[in-house]
């Protein structure tokens, strides 16, 4: 009776096992074709749906009916897949206006303009973009090297179409027990984070060449300057998720479109303070002494609760020296750790005494049960702030008098 229990035992561990191997092989299996899926050919209703879309945004922005360009589309999707699918891409995509493709065709040249032009259409923008320009840029200087990006743009004014051209990496961080990486470039037009594209792997190698060209079709000059062009570079990984190696902010309204721009950025590296940052900005209006502090946004907040997320709010101090004198709280967010407060704090301050003044912000995590946990903090201050970024911060308040000043800030532990 021993006998034939052992054997069941043994039989069912080894079917187990076999369901495990299946399984893994299957993972496997998927994992390999996802990084080498091919190119989807278009069919004749993808290809008309796609100059639909052109077509419908040309007559909203120019009030007259367009012409269908004669740009030769060998590939096109018409729904999200994986990015592998957006990588390999070498072509137009299909996307809601305003359209976004990829192309590793050379680019017809911009045509000349007037200075006049061009000048009165940065002016119109620049107002426009400030907020986004705010947002998305970190003024602070790189913490470590991490390589350098070469690109070029280049705005076609007949079409309404931006080129950019990804063209090599320099210097980049060895993320492989190689030795080497194998980087790749994901590029967005912020705040639309939805449709991204990217550029080909490059194998084995810390100085990849990518020369790839990229068309965003439909944005008139003045929607285009207030968009901000995010390069992010990665490396693949086929087992695990990628590894980002560092980023560009560049905000558009900043380039000149008259002629064909080339650059080469210092990539930034992921932020390794476990804390977060916050997004805020400060105004002070010395004709009544208010003094503003808004609470933005936080981004990548250091989760506290054991189902990875926090509760975070926000506590302000109002200093005058070590002295606390008053105190403001947000609304608690529960379960995330990017957080939209959206909150004004305002606060009576004597212009004599602003440079004498600071405020303590603290992230908090709410605790139903027991002590709430500082998750990160920041002191805004003239003299004494809690790094660079934030002594410049209120120090460019006190330069723009009624002036809103906005800049993200990294959370420091305590």
């Amino acid at each position: 009776m021993a006998s034939v229990v052992l054997i069941a035992c043994l039989a069912i561990l080894g079917l187990i096992i076999a369901i495990a191997l299946f399984l893994a092989g299957g993972y496997l299996w998927w994992r390999h074709k996802r990084s080498q899926l091919q190119f989807i050919e278009p069919n004749e209703d993808e290809e008309s749906s796609s100059y639909s879309l052109r077509a419908a945004q040309d007559i909203v922005d120019s009030g007259n009916p367009p012409n269908k360009p004669q740009v030769p589309v060998t590939q096109a999707i018409s729904t999200p897949l994986q990015n592998n699918i957006n990588r390999k891409l070498n072509g137009f995509l299909s996307l809601r206006t305003p359209l976004i493709g990829g192309s590793t065709t050379p680019s017809t040249k911009a045509q000349n303009v007037s200075s006049g032009v061009t000048d009165g259409a940065t002016k119109d923008s620049t107002n426009k973009s400030i907020s986004m320009t705010d947002m998305y840029l970190d003024s602070t200087d790189p913490s470590e090297n991490v390589g350098q990006i070469h690109f070029s743009l280049e705005y076609d004014f007949q079409n309404t179409t931006l080129i950019l051209k990804v063209l090599q990496g320099k210097e980049l961080p060895a993320k492989d027990l190689s030795g080497t990486s194998d980087p790749y470039v994901r590029v967005t037009l912020l705040p639309d984070k939805k449709h991204r594209l990217e550029t080909k792997i490059k194998r084995r190698t810390l100085n990849p060449r990518w020369n790839e060209t990229f068309y965003f079709e439909g944005f008139p000059i003045q929607k285009l300057q207030s968009r901000v062009l995010h390069l992010h570079v990665f490396d693949y990984d086929r087992f695990s998720r990628d590894d980002s190696i560092g980023e560009v902010f560049l905000p558009l309204c900043q380039v000149d479109f008259a002629g064909k721009q080339s650059f080469w950025k210092a990539l930034k590296p992921p932020a390794k303070d476990k804390c977060g940052e916050l997004l805020s900005s400060l105004c002070y209006h010395p004709s009544n002494s208010i003094l503003t502090l808004t609470l933005i946004k936080a981004r990548n907040l250091k989760a506290k609760d054991i189902n990875g997320k926090s509760d975070p709010y926000v506590k302000v101090w109002l200093q005058f020296g070590d002295k606390r004198v008053e105190k403001r709280k947000t609304p608690i967010f529960t379960c995330t750790l990017n957080p939209v407060f959206n909150e004004s704090f305002s606060f009576n301050v004597p212009w004599e005494k602003i440079r004498e003044c600071s405020l303590d912000v603290m992230v908090m995590d709410f605790d139903n049960i027991g002590r709430n946990e500082l998750i990160g903090r920041i002191l805004l201050a003239g003299k004494n702030g809690s790094g660079a970024s934030e002594t410049k911060h209120w120090q460019d308040m006190i330069s723009k008098p009624r002036q809103t000043v906005v800049q993200w800030h990294r959370l420091k532990p305590e």
